[in-house]
């Protein structure tokens, strides 16, 4: 299991469109990965579960990914979190 925090940098936080994007990422990993914010979990392969995580600019989310291609999502996540900055 591998667990990574991010801060979310986009100014309007994982609305419609990042969280769709963040989802589509997500699925294309075998690995099962998971977004916490403010004690609220989520699947993140789910775009309403992201967005109901209500996460804002400004707030630390977690991602914590496990399976056979766990080290690679994290990374590879983490960024894509990180890119967001609309």
């Amino acid at each position: 299991m591998v667990e990574k925090q991010v801060e979310i940098m986009n100014e309007t936080g994982l609305h419609a469109r990042p969280a769709a994007m963040f989802a589509k990422a997500a699925g294309k990993f075998k690995s099962s990965v998971t977004v916490v914010c403010d004690g609220r979990k989520a699947n993140a392969k789910s775009i309403l579960g992201i967005i109901s995580l209500g996460a804002a600019k400004g707030k630390i989310v977690t991602i914590t990914t496990e399976g056979e291609d766990e080290a690679e999502a994290a990374t590879t996540l983490v960024q894509l979190m990180m890119d967001f900055k609309e």
